[in-house]
């Protein structure tokens, strides 16, 4: 507190005993050289400090200016281009290749496979209307592709494998042995149920080798020997 501590109630503080002047002379000389001593060692700190670079503001504390200390960003996965994209009508050879190609899938979706650019109903080689992914082979003898509603199309190969499933969810055209296990399915049934076994994605008339139109709940075999299955309106397949 100012003034000095006071003295408990009811006692007189003692009078300060005079020093003689010989010991308060050494020691001011004693407080000189260390306040003398501080300044000198907190001038060398300001030096240096002067010669330090001031950090930016905006960087976190400890770390340089160019953040090299900073995790490097992940650099992001480039999607793949696909092969056939969108709508349109494309020249094979020139603007696709022959081949087989899946679909990501549509509703609504028209394919074409044609012969020559008349659009005349004898110019179609084949065509399809269908309902989630789909295939189609493209021959180089073919000279005009169309799709649309698709979706985009990616060239497949014959030897691509697959983790092969024993159901099929819905709607589409199932390649066995990749998208589906050959074997034995029952179906939820639907109105208006149609399959088809299919021993090529042509999708021509000598493609099929069986098919049918059921109405409620069915059963078919597909072969391990079948190249495709197509299910429409027919709900969900379980292998049994």
């Amino acid at each position: 507190m100012p003034g000095g501590p006071v003295p408990p109630q009811g006692q007189t503080p003692h009078p300060k005993k005079k020093k003689r002047r010989g010991l308060k002379t050494a020691i001011a000389a004693i407080v000189v050289l260390a306040v003398g001593s501080a300044i000198a060692s907190s001038g060398d700190d300001g030096a240096e400090a002067e010669d330090k670079p001031a950090a930016d503001a905006g960087e976190p504390a400890g770390k340089g200016s160019d953040n090299a200390d900073a995790p490097a960003k992940a650099p992001e996965r480039a999607k793949k281009k696909a092969d056939i994209e969108g709508d349109g009508m494309f020249e094979v050879g020139a603007d696709v290749k022959p081949g087989t190609y899946r679909s990501t899938g549509g509703s609504l979706c028209y394919w074409q496979r044609s012969k020559s650019a008349d659009g005349g109903f004898d110019s179609i080689i084949a065509n399809e209307n269908a309902t989630g992914q789909t295939y189609v082979t493209i021959l180089a003898s073919d000279k005009y592709f169309e799709s649309k509603r698709c979706g985009d199309w990616e060239r497949v190969s014959d030897a691509q494998q697959g983790a092969p499933k024993s159901s099929m969810a819905g709607d589409g055209m199932y390649k066995v042995g990749t998208d589906i296990q050959p074997g034995t399915y029952k179906s939820t049934g639907g109105s208006g149920c149609y399959w088809e076994r299919s021993k090529d994605a042509l999708s021509g008339m000598g493609s099929i080798l069986a098919n049918d139109n059921p109405t409620g709940t069915t059963i078919v075999t597909i072969s391990g020997s079948d190249g495709y299955f197509k299910s429409n309106r027919c709900g969900e397949w379980k292998k049994s």
